[in-house]
């Protein structure tokens, strides 16, 4: 059945009109519903949200699950590490002090110092002395040794053909000095050769005759004959080759070569090229620098107190330092005055130039068991008088009970046996270490 066109057009204008007003109703509705919402307490919407979330969890897909659990493994790796990290922290805990607890153990009163640290702070460290009782001041000179200076001489005649050596230089024992040519060793040298060969022949001669005597033929008075003039012609070999050696051991032609008996420098040449020497002149003069001792000039009165073996305390151009006596002589002195000698070995192997003047302390007269040290080696510690003996770390400090005081020496009554090594010099540096290490402990 055909509608007729205006019925159309007046269905779709009611069906319009429908439409609009359901339209303002909705949004009516949804305006009330957004300002209910406001103001409602928030708790409904966390609530609406918690149930959302549970719905949420209940349809999480199986991955998603497995990686959760991932996460929560990871999570417990990180606790447990986190957990253990402080133990470490915990062994080096600190005492409240500034030390940690392996600190503690330090031995009281112990300095801990290496050779270097030493060395750059200028610690001397020095032995013991062992004595006591009055103390007497030397003075004295730095002197080569007895067999630590030679005057090198001429033993033949002869005249001067070269110097090899000058003033300074070093040598060595054996080495040529000067070159000389001397009749005399030409004479001396030719008695060599001719007694050599007596010798060879007196041998040859003998060994003819114990032939002939094995065939029968000489009879054995002869061969007892040659056989001491053998003997002869041979001592008479050696003796010349003695006074050969002694010349220098000239060659054919009389030149010979003058040589040190020792090692050590030129101290002087006395000769020239071309100047004639004569038998027991000096040629040149050698000392050796790292052989001398002290030489000390003493009252008379000395000899009987001192003793060989004690400790002096020696002051020269490089400082204080301890010297050991090593032999001591009456009626000594220069010109017959009755003055006696003390002389001594620098310890340590300190070495001096020859010639240096020094001044020195002995002890004398006290008990064999008293105890010397060098006054700047006693400090005050805590109250006490203490040494610093060295051990194998460095120092510690050793308390002592003092005696007398005389001339830069303090005697120690108790505390040490004597076969201690102790800080002497700069020893006062000890003390302000040990001090401020305290000082760190107590802070």
């Amino acid at each position: 059945m055909t509608k007729p066109a205006g019925f159309t057009n007046k269905y779709f204008l009611m069906s319009a009109a429908a439409a609009v007003v359901l339209l303002g109703s909705v949004a009516a509705c949804g305006s009330g519903q957004d300002a209910s919402a406001v103001t409602q307490d928030s708790p409904a919407k966390d609530e609406h949200e918690h149930d959302h979330d549970h719905d949420g969890e209940g349809k999480k897909s199986a991955g998603a699950v497995a990686a959760d659990k991932n996460a929560d493994a990871h999570d417990d790796h990180d606790d447990h590490d986190h957990d253990e990290k402080p133990e470490p922290a915990e062994k080096a805990e600190d005492d409240g002090h500034g030390h940690a607890e392996g600190e503690e153990g330090d031995e009281e009163g112990a300095v801990h110092l290496t050779p270097a640290q030493m060395q750059a702070a200028g610690i001397e460290v020095v032995s013991i002395s062992l004595g006591g009782g009055a103390e007497t001041r030397l003075s004295g000179r730095v002197t080569p040794m007895i067999d630590a200076r030679a005057a090198v001489g001429a033993s033949v005649n002869g005249l001067i053909e070269r110097v090899l050596v000058a003033p300074g230089d070093s040598v060595k024992a054996g080495q040529p000095l000067v070159i000389v040519i001397s009749g005399d060793a030409a004479a001396v040298r030719a008695d060599v050769d001719a007694a050599r060969a007596l010798a060879q022949a007196s041998r040859q001669a003998l060994q003819r005759s114990q032939n002939l005597y094995d065939q029968g033929i000489v009879a054995r008075q002869e061969v007892e004959a040659l056989t001491a003039e053998s003997a002869s012609a041979d001592a008479v070999a050696r003796a010349a080759e003695a006074r050969a050696a002694a010349a220098g051991k000239p060659d054919a032609s009389g030149r010979l070569r003058i040589v040190s008996p020792i090692s050590g420098v030129v101290s002087s040449v006395q000769v020239g090229p071309g100047g004639f020497l004569a038998q027991g002149s000096v040629v040149a003069e050698v000392t050796n620098p790292e052989r001398v001792e002290l030489v000390f000039s003493a009252p008379p009165l000395l000899v009987s107190s001192a003793k060989v073996g004690s400790t002096m305390r020696v002051t020269g151009p490089a400082g204080e330092f301890n010297a050991t006596v090593t032999g001591i002589a009456a009626d000594a002195g220069a010109g017959q005055s009755g003055a006696a000698i003390v002389r001594a070995r620098a310890e340590g192997g300190k070495l001096l130039p020859s010639g240096s003047p020094v001044t020195g302390s002995i002890v004398t007269g006290g008990s064999d068991g008293g105890i010397l040290v060098p006054s700047d080696a006693v400090q005050t510690v805590n109250g006490s008088s203490a040494v610093f003996v060295q051990t194998k770390e460095g120092f510690k400090a050793v308390p002592v009970l003092l005696g007398r005081q005389a001339s830069g020496r303090t005697e120690i009554v108790k505390g040490l046996t004597g076969s201690e090594k102790i800080a002497g010099k700069n020893a006062f540096l000890l003390k302000a270490e040990l001090a401020k290490g305290e000082a760190d402990h107590a802070h």
